[in-house]
């Protein structure tokens, strides 16, 4: 029999976290003397108290890890536990990625804040022919189900694109929203083209916008909303219909995020 702290040395595990594992019932010692309440362990619980700390390590809670030493002979079980975790940490790496993306563009915007300005113009957009599709995707960042859904539904068309072709996308929600997004993608073409199951070709009406042009990643885009909302308020403007963003250099052309030229614009009346 091992005393705790003969125990604790071999364990590498320090005496006072043996102790709260004893006392929530993660691993008890083999004797507690009735009169000293010294706490003694045999040789065969080092490989428990390994178990423990690897799991800890893996970032399994001390409560998830009394239910997995119940079970921990069962090898369907354990996989079962193991690639939980593994999705869990996965999606945490991947959220920790995209803060990490922001925590870098802020700064690198926070160096040139003292040179940025949004230089917002009004300007009439004619009528123009279109590929149009309308869709509820799950998240504004999954907008690429939509123009991949336009490009299926049109690769045999041999579209004959407008010249500019404006690649733009009318987000129709009122507010924003965490899921569930509408909105509208659509392309400017030459000619005209049977509709498909989703695609709808239409003549889309003039509008009068108040447009900003920027370059850069889309973690600036809230900034130069702001920039075009004040720009509308102090010249005596009002929204007409819903914002949409027309993309002059998007993903689809580089995978430089400092490249994207993206065109903010607010359909306005007087």
């Amino acid at each position: 029999m091992l005393k705790i702290g003969e125990f604790s040395k071999l364990s590498r595990v320090s005496v006072r976290m043996l102790r709260h594992y004893d006392e929530i019932g993660l691993l008890k010692p083999a004797e507690t003397d009735p009169f000293t309440d010294y706490r003694y362990y045999r040789e065969d619980q080092l490989p428990t108290a390994g178990r423990i700390a690897a799991m800890k390590e893996m970032g399994f809670s001390l409560a998830d890890i009394a239910r997995i030493l119940e079970v921990y002979d069962d090898r369907e079980k354990m996989e079962s536990f193991y690639s939980a975790r593994q999705r869990e940490l996965e999606a945490l790496s991947k959220d920790t990625a995209y803060k990490l993306t922001l925590l870098d563009a802020a700064r690198k915007r926070l160096r040139k804040e003292e040179n940025m300005s949004y230089n917002v113009t009004l300007k009439t957009f004619p009528e123009c022919y279109a590929a149009t599709i309308r869709m509820t995707i799950p998240r504004y960042e999954e907008e690429g189900m939509i123009w991949g859904k336009l490009a299926e539904e049109t690769c045999r068309m041999n579209l004959v694109e407008d010249d500019p072709c404006l690649c733009a996308v009318t987000y129709l929600d009122g507010e924003y929203k965490e899921e569930n997004v509408e909105m509208m993608a659509w392309k400017t073409v030459k000619g005209h083209y049977p509709d498909t199951e989703h695609v709808k070709f239409c003549t889309l009406p003039e509008v009068t916008v108040a447009s900003c042009i920027y370059q850069g990643s889309y973690t600036r885009i809230t900034d130069v909303y702001a920039a075009v909302v004040a720009w509308m308020e102090a010249n005596g403007y009002e929204p007409a219909g819903p914002m949409f963003n027309i993309y002059h250099v998007s993903p689809h052309e580089t995978q430089n995020p400092d490249k994207f030229v993206t065109e903010i614009c607010y359909p306005v009346k007087k």
